[in-house]
């Protein structure tokens, strides 16, 4: 059993920045791929970014590209999401997952097998 806790959301501006954080316990999560999703207000959950369990491949959705980061550590047994010139359209609850089809992102970004409890990310122009 993997236990996620996302942190690192709050309130911030158009155009800056803000990095989450997702901690893992239970067990490492060193095989494993991460995810990271979002849902705002009245929208599904969409995927944001994956990442491989070695961290050699990543994934990020289109209106994300260039300005979202998936990175992690694994001896920290830690996943990040850095976010950078960040949009109105970018607020939501930010949720982490993760996958033990580690080699991969499609499972994670699809079928993942944990799930954290979010952190809210607001931002305002």
């Amino acid at each position: 059993q993997v236990q996620l806790v996302e942190s690192g959301g709050g309130l911030v501006k158009a155009g800056d920045s803000l990095r989450l954080s997702c901690a893992a316990s239970g067990r490492t999560i060193s095989a494993y791929a991460m995810g990271w999703f979002r849902q705002a207000p009245g929208k599904d959950r969409e995927f944001v970014a994956a990442i491989t369990s070695s961290g050699r491949s990543t994934s990020h959705e289109d209106s994300v590209k260039g300005r979202f980061t998936i990175s992690r550590d694994n001896a920290k047994n830690t996943v990040y999401l850095q976010m950078n010139s960040l949009k109105p359209e970018d607020a939501a609850v930010y949720y982490c997952a993760a996958s033990s089809r580690g080699s991969t992102v499609e499972y994670v970004s699809n079928m993942p097998d944990y799930w954290g409890q979010g952190t809210q990310v607001t931002v305002f122009s």
